[in-house]
């Protein structure tokens, strides 16, 4: 039963993913696009989670978390560059 649902939720993940890509090259504006950008960290946060519980490791569980970070910091600073037009005052 679980490999049925990493399998579909896998599935899912992907076509959120290449419709997130769609919305960063399609975007109507700058704003549009770093919402994308950051839903697909999230996607692929999900999706390196999904391949942890298929493979019953827990090394993609720390790559999740690295990748997680890496968002996080990127988009705050991606942000603020499009607030004040320099991220370092």
């Amino acid at each position: 039963m679980l490999t049925w649902t990493v399998i579909l939720v896998s599935i899912m993940v992907v076509i959120a993913l290449i419709l997130n890509l769609w919305r960063l090259f399609a975007g109507p504006d700058l704003a549009d696009r770093l919402l994308a950008l950051d839903t697909m960290y999230i996607n692929s946060i999900a999706l390196i989670i999904l391949l942890g519980i298929w493979f019953s490791t827990t090394l993609y569980f720390e790559a999740a978390l690295l990748i997680a970070m890496l968002g996080f910091v990127s988009t705050a600073a991606l942000c603020k560059y499009l607030l004040r037009g320099d991220i370092i005052e």
